[in-house]
């Protein structure tokens, strides 16, 4: 359930995904039109509106930081400033889906450089975007795409970032839990991940299993006490046991760990820091790098089998 602008959101906007290298790209043919504009293939328009002198150029698995203001016929149908609190948006960059793909112009930029793409509606819907309400096909409709290149990183580069935050981000989050721990005076075990956990009542019989079905009461709580979840609770409208399975990353890490020490029966609390969460990006109302509370009733386990323990 993590958030992160999905290139699904864009597809029809966009196309497809972006990477990074060290050598600035051109398209092999690369023709003049009016306005400025170069034709690059595929029915694709290109003008460069601002060019830094700087690398790298975006190729297939890199990760790029991007401004994107769409707009038909002056209409605005997509800006990532105002879907994204006026910060970029990040994405992998992958193999274009067809040869007007606005990737092919992405990739002829480097960090700092602003640019303007035009695409006809008739070539994205004839690469197999689904019509939009506000497609006019048939009629030479073009999309306007301003684009700027925020930043580029490879794959490692990007996950030594990660990494590097992700370290700092534990430090943050585990002061933060033994001071709430030790200010409403409440005795938790620590497990190395830096989960937090106590039982509230004893069960039966052996803990949960990865792999075993696992059916669970619970209500979720930021750290400051604010409820975003629960089962058990009509106002969220989803009072049901939850099952899953166990240890097969369907549920945040913090509750595949924490599920796992408990057994049928128990109940308990979480406190599981943002990096066994959601992380840097949230999600819904879970703002980012929020430290989460579970209350939570493990009251059935499965085996693999479907044999209750």
């Amino acid at each position: 359930m993590k958030k992160v602008l999905s290139l699904c959101c864009m597809v029809a906007l966009v196309g497809g995904n972006v990477y990074a290298q060290k050598k600035k790209t051109t398209p092999a043919k690369e023709t003049k039109t009016s306005n400025g504009f170069k034709s690059i293939g595929g029915g694709l328009e290109y003008k460069t509106v601002n060019d830094v002198a700087s690398n790298p150029n975006p190729q297939v698995g890199d990760f790029v930081e991007v401004h994107i203001h769409t707009t038909v016929n002056d209409s605005v149908i997509f800006d990532t400033r105002a879907v994204n609190n006026n910060m970029p948006v990040q994405f992998q960059v992958n193999q274009p889906q067809f040869a007007g793909d606005i990737v092919n112009g992405l990739k002829m930029m480097t960090p700092g450089d602003s640019a303007v793409l035009m695409l006809s509606v008739d070539s994205i819907v004839k690469a197999g975007t689904p019509v939009q309400s506000w497609m006019k096909t048939g009629t030479n409709q073009k999309i306007v795409y301003g684009v700027v290149l925020v930043s580029v990183k490879t794959a490692a580069e990007m996950q030594k970032e990660q990494a590097e935050k992700s370290a700092a981000q534990r430090g943050i989050d585990d002061k933060m839990i033994q001071d709430f721990l030790a200010k409403n005076n409440i005795k938790a075990n620590k497990t190395e991940s830096g989960l937090y956990y106590k039982t509230d009542k004893a069960g039966t019989g052996p803990n949960a299993k990865k792999g075993e079905t696992v059916t669970v009461n619970y209500t979720g709580r930021i750290l400051d006490g604010e409820v975003f979840d629960s089962n058990i609770d009509p106002k969220f409208q989803h009072v049901e046991p939850f099952s899953f399975d166990l240890g097969m990353g369907r549920v945040i890490r913090g509750w595949d760990e924490g599920i796992a020490l408990f057994n049928k029966g128990s109940k308990g609390t979480l406190y599981i820091p943002s990096t066994l969460a959601y992380g840097a990006q949230g999600q819904g109302p879970i703002k980012p790098n929020s430290i989460l509370v579970f209350e939570i009733e493990l009251t059935d386990i499965k085996t693999s089998e479907g044999s209750k323990n």
